[in-house]
């Protein structure tokens, strides 16, 4: 559902992304693992259609910056970017014409499981951090997204909504949906992953699966590429 082929990316003479390929099926978690600086970002933003890159990147078989698939993609970003002037309710209603969506009761639905229904008339700017970026996870989710990329979702969130957060990443995998994780801390993914990606300065230097026999832990094998040099593939 998510296809990543020879993706590269320079700001100027730094090259962030280099020839980067991978793939994310329907129904499989990624995790996009990797040191700050290590190229995950600017990926994820290429992805989103928020920068210009060379290679192909495919959503559900179209272009990603096509109104096919901006329009199965759900993009949480690390910074959450929320309307100051409009209430969290009005987010959602803005995201359900976006997309010409009917009101279902889903994003009623989103904010009661993230406590936020009682900030349902709050203006954006009234909102914390915390409760910025779960406003965020709503506004992206409320249109049922297929293919849903996280750039280091946790981050900022309290407890409850931490532990939502993970029971919906299980959710949304047994619904068939294709999910990409970036995150830097391994412990914030815990087993919930179908396959690993690591990344190094711009490359991708190894991939894992849990079912990897005879090989080392997910952990070990990011520390020995992030500190210790090593580069598998």
């Amino acid at each position: 559902m998510l296809n990543i082929a020879n993706v590269s990316k320079r700001y100027g003479k730094t090259l962030a992304n280099d020839g980067v390929s991978f793939a994310v099926e329907g129904g499989e978690t990624a995790v996009l693992l990797g040191p700050n600086g290590a190229g995950k970002s600017t990926l994820i933003k290429c992805i989103a259609g928020l920068l210009r890159f060379e290679g192909k990147i495919d959503i559900c078989g179209h272009e990603n910056k096509s109104l096919e698939a901006k329009r199965a993609l759900g993009y949480i970003p690390e910074m959450p970017a929320v309307y100051d002037l409009l209430t969290v309710s009005e987010h959602l209603e803005f995201m359900r014409r976006a997309y010409r969506m009917e009101d279902d009761g889903y994003g009623e639905a989103l904010l009661r499981r993230f406590e936020m229904w009682d900030k349902r008339d709050k203006l954006g700017k009234e909102l914390s951090k915390g409760m910025q970026q779960k406003l965020s996870i709503c506004c992206q989710m409320v249109h049922r997204p297929r293919v849903i990329v996280f750039d280091e979702p946790l981050v900022g969130l309290d407890p409850h909504a931490i532990k939502e957060l993970k029971e919906m990443f299980g959710e949304l995998r047994a619904q068939g949906a294709a999910l990409l994780i970036s995150t830097h801390m391994i412990d914030s993914v815990e087993d919930n992953w179908d396959v690993a990606y690591i990344m190094m300065r711009g490359r991708l230097a190894a991939v894992k699966r849990p079912n990897d026999e005879g090989e080392r832990s997910l952990e070990e094998l990011f520390f020995s590429i992030t500190e210790g040099g090593e580069a598998e593939q």
